[in-house]
């Protein structure tokens, strides 16, 4: 299976504190349920942990503004020690009949001839942070 980049976001203190907005076009990666608004989905982290998320849509409104819940959020910020201008990055894998969802909690340690260089926080111990 192909791994496919849904979305990077660089988190801001709101996104901490409260939902994670998503990206309108990458809706079209998460089958919602007929007549849906929220769709829960697991995505596996750097370490194989499998973390339950709940992506909601608002009813009203000229275009749908999905967001991950804080109640299922909330845990993986917590738990991930997450802050601002740290990132996260959602990839998606599907077969015929499967869709894997992956997620990355990454912090940026240096800049390397211009460049972000950014790693994944559970590796962050070994570059001594």
């Amino acid at each position: 299976m192909e791994q496919v980049h849904l979305f990077t976001k660089k988190l801001k203190p709101t996104h901490i504190s409260h939902s994670l907005p998503f990206p309108t076009h990458v809706l079209e990666a998460f089958p919602f349920p007929q007549g849906a608004h929220t769709m829960k989905f697991e995505a596996v982290d750097a370490t194989d942990n499998v973390w339950r998320f709940c992506l909601s849509t608002r009813l009203t409104g000229a275009y749908p503004k999905p967001v991950l819940l804080r109640s299922s959020w909330h845990r993986f910020v917590e738990q991930k020690g997450l802050v601002p201008e740290d990132r996260v990055v959602f990839f998606m894998e599907r077969d015929d009949m499967v869709r894997r969802y992956t997620v990355r909690a990454q912090r940026k340690v240096m800049i390397l001839m211009g460049q972000d260089v950014w790693v994944d926080v559970e590796d962050l111990p070994l570059y001594g942070l």
